[in-house]
């Protein structure tokens, strides 16, 4: 049999030495060539910088950034706290007795002026002992969230579904009075006999009554750290930013606890505020690293912006600090199955408010 050659077309005018040659073309193998320098080089673009495009070395730092848990202060003997109990009743002593020569005097020269200021010193004393009830309830049911979340670590560590079926019913009674949690309280108790590992029951509970409340939680926080970036960027004296920025911490500290059913009162808020910024002021309110000002003023921010919007993003990132923490201190359950928040989850929103957009 001849060879198979591969198909070839010619000219029918052709000479047979060009067929030849040609032939002779396409057998030869086909020659390397040789490497030469291209004179028109085209000029590339490159892409433009992503100040969220963090490396390792910036994302670590932002991860830093995060407070870590917030723990409610022990309750330990206090000198301070009895001498501050000696003066409460000292005080309370003498603006009885003070009243008391009031009424005296007043039914000496009018009886009708002296039983007027004895039915308003009943009536202030009832509004009294109604306030003085009303913020040791508070300060028992802050007390209680946080034996609330000691339960839960514990019954979830040592895996105990007796602990667990407990601490899963006072969160349960808690919850009867959040419209968001009555998906979740209506399958807990479909389930209630079905989950027999109390590890997976706290679980469970975490995901389905604290996973709605969790999410408002990052929306106020969000929400009031955006506020305070505006406002302290456009606001032309410091102590406005000072004062904004208090402002809006203790709010959303006040709303955080009322989200998970705390309703602290006022000596509750005070304390819970109290521990807040004490966590804070060990932890480090803000300690920014460089890379992380460079990656989010250097590389997009200041070229497009003044540097007071740069103080809004720090101020904006304080608040969202403080609101982490106050999550920390309010939330029933400690954070277990669901994911705690952290700065990186609030840094690319509070950066596009100056208008920086992803490429």
């Amino acid at each position: 049999m001849s060879e198979k050659r591969k198909p070839a077309s010619f000219r029918m005018d052709q000479p047979e030495e060009e067929k030849a040659s040609a032939k002779a073309v396409e057998a030869a193998p086909a020659a390397q060539r040789r490497p030469t320098a291209i004179k028109d080089i085209a000029v590339v673009t490159p892409a433009a910088v992503d100040v969220f495009d963090l490396d390792s070395e910036a994302a670590n730092e932002l991860d830093a950034l995060t407070p870590p848990p917030a723990l409610a202060n022990r309750k330990e003997f206090s000198f301070a706290t009895v001498f501050t109990g000696a003066i409460g009743v000292l005080a309370s002593l003498a603006l009885g007795l003070w009243a008391d020569n009031l009424i005296r005097t007043l039914f000496e020269h009018a009886p009708w002026l002296g039983w007027v200021a004895l039915g308003v010193t009943i009536l202030g004393a009832l509004a009294l002992i109604a306030i003085i009830v009303r913020e040791t309830l508070a300060l028992r049911r802050l007390a209680s969230v946080q034996h609330l979340r000691d339960e839960a670590a514990k019954a979830a560590m040592e895996n105990d579904p007796v602990q667990a079926k407990a601490a899963v019913a006072k969160l349960v009674s808690i919850a009867e009075t959040l419209p968001a949690t009555a998906k979740g309280r209506a399958l807990l108790h479909d389930l209630r006999d079905d989950v027999i590992d109390g590890r997976d029951l706290i679980r469970l509970t975490e995901t389905e009554l604290l996973r709605p409340l969790d999410r408002q939680a990052r929306e106020m926080i969000l929400a009031a750290s955006k506020r305070v970036s505006i406002v302290t960027a456009v606001s032309p004296r410091a102590l406005v930013d000072i004062g904004y920025v208090i402002f809006e911490s203790a709010r959303l500290i006040r709303r955080l606890s009322e989200l998970y059913g705390g309703r602290p009162g006022t000596l509750g808020f005070l304390k819970l505020t109290r521990n807040v910024i004490a966590h804070l002021a060990v932890t480090g309110t803000v300690a920014m690293g460089d890379s992380i000002i460079q990656q989010l003023v250097g590389h997009g921010l200041a070229a497009r912006l003044s540097a007071r919007l740069g103080e809004g993003v720090i101020n904006g990132l304080m608040t969202a600090r403080i609101g982490i923490s106050a999550m920390d201190l309010v939330r029933p359950f400690p954070f277990n199955a669901e994911k705690r928040p952290g700065i990186g989850d609030f840094i690319g929103d509070l950066a596009r408010i100056g208008g920086v957009k992803k490429p």
